[in-house]
């Protein structure tokens, strides 16, 4: 797995994605977060087809951080089974990946 990773995340309104990223990004577990929408989703929930407008979270960090992210992320969204996915970065400027594996270091 690459040490960098772009994770994402969808809610219901801009408030809660803007409010996930937030936090996620003030506790160092992601270096950055973009929030964009509202974005027209189709898909399946409780057997039933159905179509709402949500707001997506794209947020970066590291592969030691993730799992740190992750749970956060589960433990903040008020659903109960919130898509929180990751994707490998596998390839950006040298500069970059320094500066986001600076920004989610742990303090020491």
């Amino acid at each position: 797995m690459s040490d960098y990773l772009q994770i994402t995340t969808v809610a219901d309104s801009q408030e809660v994605a803007v409010r996930l990223a937030r936090s996620a990004v003030a506790a160092r577990l992601a270096a950055s977060a973009q929030v964009v929408g509202p974005a027209t989703s189709i898909y399946w929930h409780l057997g039933e087809l159905g179509t709402g407008q949500e707001w997506q979270a794209v947020l970066k960090t590291t592969a030691s951080r993730w799992p740190a992210l992750r749970a956060h992320l589960l433990s903040e969204h008020p659903w109960d089974n919130p898509e929180v996915t990751a994707v490998e970065i596998v390839d950006a400027p040298e500069a970059y990946f320094d500066w986001l594996k600076r920004t989610v270091a742990p303090a020491d």
